[in-house]
Formats: C-alpha cells, sequence, structure tokens
C-alpha cells in the first residue's frame, strides 16, 4: 500500500500547478527534496512531478517522515469534504479523533464508538488515510499544542497537557518534527498580544461563506441562558469532557477565494477541552464543506437556482452538543420556533446547569441527556406525549442505545430514533442532518417547504438535488429567515 492511498497523482499534481485552494485539506503534497509537505495552494515554487507524493492527511504526511511548511501551514486547513459526503468509517473516525477521543479513551474506544476491533480499525485507516488511528491523533495533538503556543500565555508545560501529549519530552519531539521548530521558536513568532484568559482562534472554512446567513438562522432559534447573539456575533456555552466553556463567534460573510477564517474566542474551565472545543465549533460551521461543488450543482435547477446565486455558500449548521440538538428538535415539534424557544428556555432555567461566564446572557449549560432521562414528564412545559417522547429520547442517548457523537453509522442512528415513542421521520432526518451532519436530507412534509416550493412554482426535483438536498432545504428555509442586524462601531463596541 502506498501513502498515496487512492489519490490520483495526475489529478493531484494538476490541483498543485494551478494552486488551486479547493484542494486545501482534501490533500497534502510532500516534497522528497525539501523533506516538507504543503497544502495545494502553497506559493512556494511548483516541484518536479518526479519529486513529489500525495497523502490524503497531514498524519500520513509526518508517518512519512516529512514536516509542516512554515509558509502555508498545511494542517491550518479545513477537513476533507468527502468525509461528510461518504460517511464511510474512515471519515466517522476522523471526526471522533478530532473531538480527542483517542486522548480520552484510547484506540480501543475509537474502535469500540466505530464498531471494529482496534486491529481492523486499524488497518482501515492506514489504507485509507495514509496512518493509524495514535498517528492522527498526534496530529491533531500538534496542531492544538501551536495553536495554545500562538495565541496563549500558558507555560509551554501547561500548553503540553493541555494539547494532550503524555509528557514535555513526546511534547517537544513531535513539534521539533513537525515544525522544525521548537516551542520556544514558534513562541518567538507569534503575532499580536494573546488575549488573558482566552484562546483565541482563526477557524479555517471554504469560500464563498455566508456567514450572516448563518448567523441569521442561529440568533433565530437560540435558547435564552445558553445562547446570545448580536450585531456580526453569536456565544454560547460549552459542556467539554473535562469542564465547561463558551465561545463567542464572529460571523461575516466571506467572498470566494480559497480558505477564509471565522474568529472564535474561547473560554475553557480546561484547556485540555481545547480540540473537542474547536472541533465541535467547526461542526457548527459546516467547515468542512466543499461550497463551490453544493452551489455548482444547485443553481442548475430551474427551482433554487435564484437562490443559490443570491446566496452563495450557505451552510447547514450542525451542532456543538449532537445529544442537545435532538432533545431541541423533539421540543419543537408541531411548534413555532418562538414557542419552541420559550419552551427550552424554561426548561434550561429548570434543568440546566448554571455557569458563570463573562458573556452577559450566557449563564446556563444545556441539561444533559441524563439529567432529562430522570425528569417527570408531566412536570415539562408541553404536551404530555410530547414531554413522555423527550424523556424516552434523553433515556436512550443516557443509556446508550442512541448515539449522536457523529461514530455510529447514519442509518444505523436513525433506525433506532424510529424505534422510540413519539419519534417519526421528521424528527429522525432533522436529527441526521444537524446532529450527524448528513448532507442529504429532505423533509418532503414540512410545512414551511412546501410553502416556499409553492411561491417558487415551477415542478420541483428534489431527487435532482442529490447528493445535496440538505442544501437544498437550507436555501428554502433561508427564504423565510430573519435577518438580525448589520454590525456598527469597532468589534469591541459591538
Amino acid at each position: 500500500m502506498t501513502p498515496t492511498g487512492h489519490l490520483d497523482t495526475d489529478a493531484c499534481y494538476r490541483a498543485v500547478r494551478s494552486r488551486d485552494r479547493r484542494f486545501d485539506g482534501v490533500f497534502y503534497t510532500a516534497v522528497r527534496t525539501t523533506g516538507i509537505y504543503c497544502r495545494p495552494s502553497c506559493p512556494a515554487r511548483t516541484p518536479a512531478v518526479g519529486n513529489v507524493t500525495f497523502h490524503p492527511t497531514a498524519a500520513s504526511a509526518h508517518a512519512a517522515g516529512y514536516r509542516a511548511c512554515k509558509r502555508c501551514l498545511p494542517d491550518a486547513t479545513p477537513g476533507s469534504p468527502e468525509w461528510d459526503v461518504a460517511a464511510d468509517v474512515a471519515g466517522r473516525a476522523m471526526r471522533l479523533i478530532a473531538d480527542g477521543l483517542v486522548d480520552r479513551e484510547g484506540v480501543e474506544g475509537l474502535a469500540r464508538r466505530i464498531g471494529y476491533t482496534p486491529r481492523h480499525l486499524g488497518r482501515l485507516l492506514t489504507q485509507e488515510l495514509g496512518a493509524a488511528p495514535l498517528a492522527l491523533a498526534r496530529a491533531r495533538r500538534a496542531q492544538s499544542a501551536r495553536v495554545l503556543i500562538e495565541t496563549t500565555d500558558l507555560p509551554l508545560t501547561d500548553v503540553a497537557f493541555a494539547a494532550g501529549f503524555a509528557s514535555v519530552r513526546q511534547f517537544n519531539e513531535t513539534l521539533r518534527e513537525i515544525y522544525a521548530a521548537s516551542p520556544s521558536e514558534l513562541r518567538g513568532r507569534r503575532t499580536g498580544a494573546p488575549s488573558a484568559g482566552a484562546v483565541t482562534m482563526r477557524l479555517p472554512v471554504r469560500t464563498p461563506f455566508a456567514g450572516r446567513r448563518l448567523l441569521d438562522f442561529l440568533a433565530f432559534h437560540l435558547v435564552p441562558g445558553v445562547e446570545v447573539a448580536g450585531p456580526g456575533w453569536y456565544a454560547r456555552t460549552l459542556d467539554l469532557p473535562h469542564g465547561a466553556g463558551t465561545v463567542r463567534l464572529e460571523l461575516a460573510d466571506l467572498a470566494e477565494g480559497g480558505t477564509g477564517f471565522v474568529t472564535a474566542e474561547f473560554r475553557l474551565d480546561d484547556l485540555r477541552d481545547t480540540a473537542a472545543a474547536s472541533e465541535r465549533v467547526r461542526r457548527l460551521l459546516d467547515a468542512d464543506c466543499d461550497p463551490r461543488a453544493v452551489d455548482e450543482h444547485l443553481r442548475a435547477d430551474p427551482v433554487l437556482g435564484v437562490l443559490v446565486r443570491a446566496t452563495p455558500g450557505l451552510r447547514v449548521p450542525g451542532q456543538v452538543d449532537g445529544d442537545e440538538t435532538a432533545i431541541r428538535t423533539v421540543i419543537g415539534q408541531q411548534v413555532s420556533v418562538t414557542g419552541a424557544r420559550t419552551v427550552a428556555g424554561r426548561i434550561v432555567a429548570e434543568h440546566g446547569r448554571a455557569v458563570a461566564t463573562t458573556v452577559p446572557g450566557l449563564t446556563r449549560l444545556f441539561p444533559d441527556a441524563a439529567t432529562l432521562a430522570a425528569v417527570d414528564p408531566a412536570t415539562l412545559p408541553m404536551p404530555r406525549a410530547r414531554g413522555r417522547a423527550l424523556v424516552g429520547l434523553a433515556a436512550a442517548l443516557a443509556d446508550g442505545r442512541v448515539l449522536l457523537d457523529r461514530g455510529p453509522d447514519r442509518d444505523d442512528v436513525r433506525r433506532a430514533l424510529l424505534e422510540l415513542p413519539g419519534i417519526g421521520p421528521w424528527t429522525a432526518d432533522y436529527v441526521a442532518m444537524r446532529a450527524l451532519g448528513h448532507p442529504d436530507v429532505f423533509l418532503p412534509t414540512d410545512l414551511a417547504v412546501r410553502r416556499v416550493l409553492a411561491d417558487l412554482g415551477g415542478d420541483p426535483d428534489p431527487a435532482g438535488w442529490r447528493p445535496w438536498r440538505s442544501y437544498a432545504l437550507m436555501h428554502l428555509w433561508n427564504t423565510l429567515m430573519p435577518d438580525t442586524p448589520e454590525p456598527t462601531g469597532s468589534p469591541e463596541e459591538n
């Protein structure tokens, strides 16, 4: 098996020659003569074809002995959009590794979540991604460490353990190997002053990026106490493996031009949650989407085309917690968005854990599944049948009958959801779209969708929208979404 896996060498080299930014994060170019690896759009001189190999992950390039380019920072790219489209074992594993699961539960825990033996999973990931689970986790730790070094004043010893390394020696050796620089040298290169008590990141997204419409959606659906929003920004609490946290996102439209960045400021009780927090927010942003591929496909549709041209780069809002998304979906069954927000806010005030934050309005974590599973359905502010459905779902989430961490197969999750009382196809499919990142979900019974399609006229063909029906759905809903105020003044004033 070669390290290039299933990549087409000729196609990859054409992308490198044209410096096509659409392929940043899809594959990496390793140059034998320099011993470094780059993103396809690296501005350095294009190497000769005989001097390069191509790798599906940064970890694959690391395993082959290459270090990261200091000019293009190839590890600071969105992930491959193919992982979400195919939803195969490799993609599911990569999402769990990015969330820090290997650091918390080991390779055995990862294999258990995926449903394979550790040995079989290792063979499969090496074949598909060019690296075994431990190497993939090591690459993630190195990137987390670089971010902490460059954005905080934490002592380097604290950075090592916050990033997930088992020892300072391992931390030093890994960073020297991958970045050809010591941690102290990396810290000396940073620009700007870090914010005390905060970790500020620039999360990469492919462009175009309809950030304002993503903000409009999140602001329209926000739950009091858990989320707040204002002109140009959105913030929320985070329930993370080692403690609580918050994130504040600056959301603006980004024109087409390769990779753009969304600024995220995290405040975390435990910096070991840095990787998990950033990965969950990237899911919320739909950061790995390839908007050009989506838009080019949907723009040709006679019904959707005008909507796609009006809002290029529209994203499907994801989630920071799959259990929360599923519970909120049940709360919102057969009620208006405003009504669902009110009910969810009351449940949060009654059952959510109080947290101290620096963001006005953020006061509680969304209640976890175990807490809601113990609630008497009769005490919930909703019809009795829906209350029983919510508590039954929470119990299934708490005891592991339903897992929404993007590890299990999507079809298996849907079947498990439909077996629960009060959970129908609309709810199961909406959860698949938001919680599992399914790009090809359509909700033909949704009343709002029916109304928008009737207003647009024509003869819609949802089958022709595959494999991007979730994005088509968002374009239809987008016509009904109210606008948030435009930002004014400086970021500090907002």
